[in-house]
């Protein structure tokens, strides 16, 4: 097979390793086969030479919570918009993301088996998906649609074949409905363990669940050949019932307390924060026509939010970066980067989030988030050096070059 060779850039290998100048990657059909100096690899001449001039190539970067089929909008164009609209907005999306840089996401809900199916048979372009189908919830929780006047408005269409309902109460209803969404394909569990910013009935501390259902969820999970869950929780308790039943990574998690944080770092529970998630829906409140309940909530947290990831961070929480795209617009996830260096991380760290523990979250870490041999050819391109801007990120027009799966999907240089 031809050799693909990445050279003239600082190599920035997603492990937490110095940087390292004089060094290439060398791709040989999926995989990457060599990374090391220049100096030592013996070139035949045949390979494909991709110039990063004097930029920075760094393993496809992760988003461990996305939500690819919508992007939040006004009730009144959700409304007038056909169910089947959805899949074509879906493939836009997913092109976005890729183009960002990203090529892996964990679906925190909405992307159904088919839509994994499509990107991996190349009917469409997008990064690689692992898909939770839809989400647990309780009556009148965070993901149940009911509003005030009584009537039902979802995010997105359910009980639709490959999509069923996520709406259970009680321990057998529970059980029942984590096995519905294994039966649809799902390769995580996703589950509401509090109540959130967006839902019309509840509050980000009401606690969701109780522990006896969240063990369920684990267990069934696990008979599962191992398929973790993953739990929305933004309240302390229900973040300390997450961690008590075996879930596998927080989601948001805004009020952490210093119990709940001993907990996660005791039992390895991964913080995925989504700090953007709040900061977006501030900013773009009127464009998309957000309802002011979940601003109003958006304020009372932020700067909770903040706080709860710096101790986290400070505490060892092993954190994935994830955005929660769909909340705001696709295809900005990298802006998550900033954030999270602009409220005590380090840059590199930052990155080693996005990629090595973001690949350990969703249980790839044998094949993807690291630029190292044998591991599949997911490698990006950025102008200048992240270490020194890592908001440059943010802007993609600054990832030049997106490669997945050994394929080259945006090259602008």
């Amino acid at each position: 097979m031809k050799k693909t060779v990445f050279k003239n850039g600082v190599v920035i290998d997603g492990t937490g390793a110095e940087q390292k100048l004089d060094y290439i990657v060398v791709v040989n059909d999926k995989l990457i086969e060599y990374v090391g100096p220049e100096s030592e690899y013996t070139s035949t001449g045949d390979e494909t030479i991709v110039d990063a001039q004097g930029g920075t190539v760094l393993p496809g970067f992760i988003d461990s919570h996305v939500h690819m089929m919508f992007e939040y909008e006004p009730i009144e164009k959700r409304l007038t918009t056909p169910f089947s609209m959805m899949y074509y907005k879906a493939e836009k999306y997913l092109e976005k993301t890729l183009n960002a840089g990203v090529t892996s996401v964990r679906d925190a809900l909405g992307a159904d088996l088919g839509v994994k199916q499509a990107v991996e048979q190349g009917y469409i372009k997008g990064p690689r998906l692992q898909v939770s189908i839809n989400a647990l919830t309780i009556t009148g929780g965070h993901g149940d649609g009911y509003q005030v006047s009584g009537q039902v408005l979802d995010l997105l269409p359910s009980n639709y074949p490959g999509m069923p309902d996520g709406r259970c109460d009680g321990v057998e209803e529970v059980r029942k409905k984590t096995r519905e969404m294994l039966r649809a394909g799902a390769e995580v569990i996703k589950v509401h363990a509090t109540g959130g910013v967006l839902s019309a009935t509840d509050h980000p501390e009401f606690t969701q669940f109780s522990l006896e259902e969240l063990k369920v969820i684990v267990e069934e999970g696990k008979f599962r050949k191992g398929v973790k869950v993953m739990a929305h929780a933004q309240g302390a308790e229900g973040i300390k019932n997450a961690v008590k039943a075996g879930i596998h990574s927080i989601e948001h998690g805004i009020f952490l307390d210093d119990e709940s944080i001993q907990l996660m770092v005791e039992n390895g529970t991964y913080l995925v924060p989504t700090l953007l998630a709040p900061v977006a829906v501030l900013e773009m409140a009127d464009e998309l026509g957000m309802p002011q309940s979940a601003v109003k909530k958006s304020l009372e947290v932020i700067e909770q939010h903040r706080e709860s990831f710096a101790r986290a961070y400070k505490a060892g929480v092993k954190i994935a970066m994830g955005t929660d795209a769909g909340v705001m617009p696709h295809g900005i996830n990298l802006r998550e980067l900033g954030l999270m260096v602009d409220y005590g991380m380090t840059p590199m760290d930052a990155i080693v989030a996005s990629t090595k523990t973001a690949a350990e979250c969703l249980g790839w870490e044998d094949k993807v988030g690291t630029l190292q041999e044998g591991k599949l050819a997911d490698i990006i391109v950025v102008k200048g050096n992240p270490l020194d801007d890592i908001y440059s990120l943010a802007n993609t027009e600054n990832i030049q070059v997106v490669m997945k799966d050994g394929q080259i999907e945006k090259n602008l240089v």
